[in-house]
Formats: C-alpha cells, structure tokens, sequence
C-alpha cells in the first residue's frame, strides 16, 4: 500500500515569518542607544579595566576630555599624549622661585617658613620636569583675562587652602595695590580673593569632608570623634552654586585609623544614630555625594571642576631610607628614587578611580601625590607659627614636633598651582 501522498505546501506556507514593524523600530532604538552610551556602558561594566594601577591615569577622563572643546580651554600641549604628572624634579636657580615669600603679604603663619627661621632656601629651587615636554609657564595675565566675571573656588582642608593661598599669591603681583582685596567670614569658613578690574574672584571654602561634619567649624575643628552626616552635601553645597572652576580636595580628615562614623540624624539630636562605615566605603559616599551634585549643579559646556589627590606625609625617615626616628625635619634634598611610593593609601586612589570613571561631568584629576611623595624637604616642618610655645623636651628634640603634612610658600604648592594652569588651558 502506498503512503499517502501529502499535498504540497501553499504559498502562503512557503513565505518567511515578517518581522512587526513595531518590532523593527523597538531594534533600531536599542541599537541607536548602544551607540550612544557605549562609554557609559563600559564604565558601568567594566570599570576595574579602567583604573589602572600606580601611576594613576584616569582614561576616561581622558578619552572625554579630548572628545569635545573643554570650557577655558585654549590649546594643547604641543607634545601629544605627554602625561604632566609624570617626570623629574630639576634644581632651578633662574626661574625658581615664582615670587618670593615676603612679597605675598597674603600667606598664613603656619606656611611662612623663611619668617620663622627656616636657614636655607633649597627647597625653593626646584621645577618639576615632565618626560618629554614642558610645562607651559605659568601666566597670571591669561589667567585673570580667563576669569573675568568668573569665580574660582578651593573646597577642602588646609592642604587645599595652601594651595589657594598659592594661587593668590601668583596672580596678586599684577594687580594695583588698590584694585585687589581678601576678605574672610567671620567663622573663616569662607575667604573671597577679588580681583576688581577684573570683577573675578578667587575664593576658598572650609569643608574637609566636603559633607557637613562635626569638624566644620573652620577655627576650632580638632575633633578628636570625628562624625560626618550622611545626604548633607547641600550644606557646603549651596556656597559652590554659581562657581565657575572648582578645585576640589579631601583626604587626610578621612584617615583617623578607625572606621567612620555617619550621622543619619541631626548633630542636635540628643541621641544620635550612628552608622559605622570604613574608610573606603565611608569615602566613596563623599565622592559619590560630591559627583552628584557636580552633575546636578555644574553646566559642563561653561564650567570646570578638579581634583586634587591626596597630599602625602613625610613622618617616618626609614621608609624613604633614612635615619630611623626621623622624619621631614632638616630634610634639605627631594627623593631620588624615581619609583618611591610611600604609605598612602592606595585604596582610596582605587575608589577616586571607579567613581570617576562613571561620571557623566568630565572631572579633571589632578594628580599630584607622586610628584610630592618626592618633596620631603618641602614641608614646613618646625619653621611656623605654632599654636602653642614648644616645650624644652620639645625644643631639645624637634623631630617631635616637626609639621611634616603641611607646605612651604613658595614652594610645592606653587607646582599643584603650575599643573592647573596647564590642564585649565591645555587640557
């Protein structure tokens, strides 16, 4: 018996499924935002391939950064791909130093070193030389005819206000004696540098952990149970707003060697409850919080924000190969050693790196950690205004007492100041 013969198929059975046309559209849109926000896509996915180990190189920033004109922006350095943070220190008895100490009545005490008997002026004398090209020089003109009817502010510690109080002291000298003048708050939180031919001014503000914190208070801030409340950017926030460039810093208040404690309540409240963070995890709350509100607040095709990276210590001569017991007291000479990383914390590098790479603002880093980790001999160390008279066994013993977080003027600061001239104007 033969198998039945079955009927051949229709046309209609013969003709491909076709596709919605719905469903078309549906795959063009996804592809289009594919496109579009691949970056953002590879930041979010893979964001451990994009924070490389020490030196820190931010390639993100990078990649947006030479994407499109950045505001202020007025050229490139002319060697390409010539990375600024990267080099050697080279004496300089020409150039060095940009102004001399006593002809910037603007410095604090505790920065005054040659005032305060500081014997030698070595570290004065030394340029910072990248590998393979040069740092524009630093030009206080350009930079006051940039920022008419502009601010400029500095947020963070006292690291961040020495800086500050470096950029004063490179742009007053061309100004008339009657057409500049500073001003603090009564709480010192907040200081205005104006520059009034100009109607620019240069400001700093208070804000060591950039959120409110029990520490705030710009006089009496040594706390020795340091509390930080968490969601309260807003409150140092609301003196950013309007700002043209800002220079962000934190760090050192970060690192007390305990796990931090975040306020969820008000520093009123009679009983507080308290979150304890680490330090990592603490500060990658500040940069989260500090990210937010730059991408809520800052026009990113009128306005430029920096970072500054941590400032390193100099408080253990052995780990630089000196003389146990000692520190940066009678260091008159920079580190030679051209791979010498000290014991800052590199963790907090690798956070900065992760929460930057996912910023929809370019953030511009300025990375000066390796470049001091060189400057041993640049602190202000025993040559000060203390805030208290040294004891005899103080006195008989300086290295006890030797302020070895702080900076020269002039000095290393004026280089953080040299670098944010050139990513400010040859990004």
């Amino acid at each position: 018996m033969k198998p039945p013969l079955i009927p051949p198929p229709s046309s209609s059975a013969l003709r491909k499924p076709r596709l919605s046309p719905y469903f078309c559209t549906f795959l063009t849109f996804i592809a289009f935002v594919v496109i579009l926000y691949c970056e953002d896509f590879i930041c979010i996915f893979g964001q451990n391939e994009l924070v490389p180990t020490q030196p820190f190189i931010f390639e993100t920033e990078k990649k947006r950064e030479t994407s499109t004109q950045l505001p202020f922006a007025i050229g490139k350095l002319s060697e390409e791909g010539c990375d600024i943070f990267r080099g050697r220190w080279v004496r300089d008895e020409v150039s060095r130093p940009l102004y001399e100490e006593s002809e910037c009545p603007y410095i604090q005490p505790q920065l005054t070193c040659q005032e305060h008997g500081r014997p030698d002026k070595e570290y004065q004398k030394w340029r910072w030389q990248p590998h393979g090209c040069d740092l524009p020089r630093f030009n206080a003109t350009l930079t006051l005819e940039s920022l008419r009817g502009k601010r400029v502010m500095f947020v963070g510690d006292s690291l961040n206000r020495g800086q500050y109080v470096s950029m004063i002291c490179l742009l007053h000298r061309i100004l008339p004696e009657n057409a500049k003048s500073l001003e603090t708050s009564n709480d010192q939180s907040l200081t205005v540098f104006r520059a009034n031919d100009y109607n620019a001014t240069i400001e700093f503000n208070w804000a060591p952990f950039l959120l409110q914190s029990n520490s705030d208070n710009a006089i009496v801030h040594r706390v020795a149970d340091r509390m930080v409340k968490k969601g309260s950017i807003n409150k140092h926030g609301k003196n950013w707003k309007g700002v043209d460039i800002l220079v962000f810093n934190t760090y050192l208040w970060w690192m007390t060697g305990r796990k931090m404690k975040f306020l969820k309540g008000s520093f009123d409240d009679e009983k507080k409850e308290i979150e304890e963070l680490t330090t990592e995890e603490a500060y990658r709350v500040a940069m989260k919080s500090m990210l937010k509100w730059v991408r809520k607040n800052m026009d990113r095709n009128k306005t430029r924000v920096f970072f500054t990276s941590m400032s390193p210590l100099h408080v253990k001569s052995n780990e630089w190969g000196g003389e146990p017991g000692g520190n940066c007291y009678n260091e008159t000479t920079p580190i030679e050693d051209p791979n010498y990383w000290g014991p800052e914390s590199k963790s907090i590098m690798q956070v900065i790196g992760e929460e930057f790479s996912k910023s929809k603002y370019p953030i511009t880093f300025l990375n000066i950690t390796q470049l001091s980790y060189y400057r041993k001999d640049a602190h202000t160390s025993i040559y000060k205004k203390h805030w208290s008279p040294s004891t005899p066994e103080q006195l008989a013993n300086p290295v006890t007492y030797a302020d070895c977080v702080h900076w020269c003027l002039p000095g290393l600061q004026n280089t953080w100041n040299e670098l944010l001239f050139a990513k400010l104007f040859y990004p």
